[in-house]
């Protein structure tokens, strides 16, 4: 049972296929968006990959990045196969190609849905791996001399003033880690000794937060050393006191900006999907029609164009058995051209 049948006389058939030469070019083009993108965010993550706990979420950028790249080939050949499909003679060449195509161009579009759904659901993934790499990260601040942690106090600083947050969940994060080194602890003061003492894990803590952390729009001078102590500070209130603190964790503020960039890439990416399955429509609809001409007297007469010759079932079982002989063809090739290359060697 043929689905979706439609006719097409000649004039029909050439804007069709004008216009599927622009949509093919303007899919290329989204292709390239797509790649470009993909790069994008891919740099975007590296850039924090020092407070990333696993590189799972580098699959939504690679997926990006594959689908984009395999965009301009899919849309090339759909812009060639256009500019053949009103010539009976060449047209027919392309027939042992368009099967594979559809069925490749089909993956490549499934892809693409897998990309859109993947942009939307690595919320959870990517906050996991934050928690895990941002309470690293803050257990390393202060290892400035040990190798392969030297930048972390940069990289951690940089951090709170770009995104304007502190410590992993909020500013008290840092009260629960020694992010002092002791290379600069005075240990003959009796403070120090103190705080060391009253510590099981013989670590200096100290209800106080990096220079980093400070809300330079506030109007009060930075209170970043102790914070809970009411009487340290004049006209000051640890529990009522609008703090001159970055308040928001810097967990919440990277997933809010990288869901934020990867929804707005979705969407991207959705419309790009769409465009994608109006080309394939579009070509199978200009490739039937096309058929129904090669071998007719008049070139110029009406044919029938359609989705499906069968039922879906079919139809898949058909694509598949054509993709089959196919491959089995190409084996039978490749070993006949081993063979005469050992009949002739000595």
């Amino acid at each position: 049972m043929v689905l979706f049948k439609m006719q097409f006389p000649l004039e029909k058939r050439v804007k069709l296929a004008q216009g599927l030469w622009l949509l093919s070019w303007l899919a290329t083009i989204a292709g390239a968006l797509t790649f470009s993108v993909g790069i994008f965010l891919k740099t975007e993550l590296r850039k924090r990959s020092e407070v990333m706990d696993n590189t799972e979420i580098h699959a939504v950028p690679n997926t990006l990045i594959l689908v984009g790249l395999a965009s301009l080939g899919v849309n090339f050949f759909a812009g060639r196969i256009c500019q053949d499909s009103l010539d009976v003679a060449r047209f027919p060449r392309w027939k042992g190609f368009v099967t594979p195509y559809f069925v490749g161009s089909g993956f490549f579009c499934f892809l693409l849905l897998v990309a859109v759904i993947m942009s939307y659901a690595m919320k959870g993934n990517l906050e996991e791996s934050l928690k895990i790499g941002l309470k690293n990260g803050i257990r390393f601040y202060k290892d400035t001399d040990t190798p392969g942690r030297c930048f972390q106090k940069q990289t951690i600083d940089l951090l709170q003033i770009e995104f304007k947050c502190c410590g992993n969940s909020n500013f008290k994060d840092w009260f629960e880690v020694q992010w002092i080194s002791n290379r600069y602890l005075d240990f003959s003061s009796k403070e120090v000794k103190d705080r060391i003492k009253s510590n099981v894990d013989g670590r200096y803590l100290v209800d106080g937060v990096p220079f980093s952390c400070c809300n330079p729009t506030s109007p009060r001078p930075c209170i970043q050393q102790q914070i809970s102590n009411n009487s340290a500070h004049y006209s000051y209130d640890y529990q009522t006191e609008e703090l001159n603190l970055f308040t928001r964790g810097c967990r919440a503020a990277l997933v809010s900006y990288y869901m934020g960039l990867m929804n707005t890439i979705g969407v991207g990416v959705l419309l790009v999907f769409l465009l994608q399955v109006l080309v394939l429509v579009s070509l199978r609809y200009l490739q039937t029609a096309a058929e129904g001409a090669v071998g007719q007297e008049d070139a110029a007469c009406e044919t029938e164009g359609y989705l499906l010759e069968k039922g879906v079932k079919e139809t898949l079982k058909s694509s598949f058995e054509s993709l089959a002989q196919v491959f089995r063809v190409n084996q039978v090739e490749a070993g006949g051209g081993e063979g005469g290359d050992a009949a002739v060697t000595p």
